[in-house]
């Protein structure tokens, strides 16, 4: 059955009813909308586990920031009372420091080369420490897209416009430094609170990929689209180890296979997005800009060497830069 047909199927009321035949459930959270291509690829994920097992797994899928933050719900699948998260590179971050390298601005000169890098040696070591000291595991990842940069008002066109422009950033602190280095004021807020706060005044701009600004509706919230391109975002997917541990080694295939298939087609309908919105968001009044990028680029690339060095993270964030 095709992706989009068998995501919505297995919607709500079918996938908490499925679970309670299950033999083993797991809760998969993220915090992006359920329109969204993440949350759509994880209820197709559920589909195919659930139908592939015979029904032995069921998957209960909650978007939109259902279960919490981003902070809590990658705490929550640490501490088993969530079993799966799909959270930016970054938030892992906080929990081992060399996955903030993976979200840093810069840093992707395209989605081949994340893809290598990604798959390669150089996350070998990141991975043993999530699983050794939070006891999570990485089973995949999802392109979640290039962050832009959304004003209410002003229209900026080189890094000089961001001058005192209260910008909302995820509370992680390269994002903080990203803003502070551009000569904005940051402002860490979930994206479950980036709409109050536009609508409220309490920011100005913000910054999201372009699947999320439309899947969020904060393009009814912002006059200019800014094309920055200044992050290009790999979402990793976790599972708790003891529930990874828990399932037998063909549920572990079906699930892993599942993600493999689910998130290719996700990641590639999002760069397909990412060559319409534009078009979509100036067609309802948006004003698109195409800004002087290397001005937001040197100084930005001028503060990560001193912030990933306090982390002992300096020597990979060069590796993955001249991989």
């Amino acid at each position: 059955m095709p992706f989009s047909r068998r995501a919505a199927l297995l919607g709500g009321g079918l996938l908490l009813s499925a679970a309670a035949k299950a033999a083993t459930t797991l809760r998969w959270a993220t915090v992006v909308a359920p329109t969204h291509p993440e949350a759509a690829m994880m209820r197709a994920v559920a589909a195919d586990v659930f139908e592939g097992t015979g029904g032995a797994v069921a998957i209960e899928v909650y978007a939109g920031g259902a279960l919490g933050s981003s902070h809590d719900i990658i705490a929550a699948t640490w501490a088993g009372a969530v079993q799966m998260v799909v959270e930016g590179a970054a938030q892992f971050g906080r929990f081992v420091a060399p996955f903030s390298i993976l979200e840093s601005p810069y840093l992707w000169r395209d989605l081949a080369h994340m893809r290598g890098a990604l798959a390669g040696p150089l996350m070998h070591g990141m991975q043993r420490q999530m699983r050794r000291n939070y006891t999570m595991r990485m089973l995949g990842w999802n392109f979640y897209g290039t962050r832009h940069l959304t004003t209410t008002h002003r229209a900026v066109r080189t890094m000089a416009d961001m001058a005192g422009l209260r910008l909302r950033v995820p509370a992680v602190a390269m994002f903080r430094a990203m803003a502070t280095a551009w000569g904005a004021e940051p402002a860490a807020l979930d994206i479950a609170e980036l709409a109050a706060a536009l609508r409220a005044g309490a920011v100005d701009a913000q910054e999201n990929p372009l699947p999320t600004i439309a899947t969020s509706h904060l393009d009814a919230l912002q006059r200019c689209l800014v094309l920055t391109a200044h992050v290009m975002t790999p979402r990793p997917i976790m599972i708790n180890e003891a529930a990874w541990q828990r399932l037998a080694a063909p549920e572990r295939r079906r699930l892993a296979e599942a993600i493999a298939r689910r998130s290719a087609e996700q990641n590639a309908q999002v760069v397909a997005l990412e060559q319409t919105l534009p078009a979509r968001f100036a067609a309802t009044g948006m004003t698109v800009i195409t800004p002087d990028v290397e001005s937001f680029r040197r100084p930005v690339l001028a503060v990560m060497p001193a912030l990933f060095g306090r982390c002992r993270s300096f020597g990979l964030w060069k590796a993955i830069r001249a991989a």
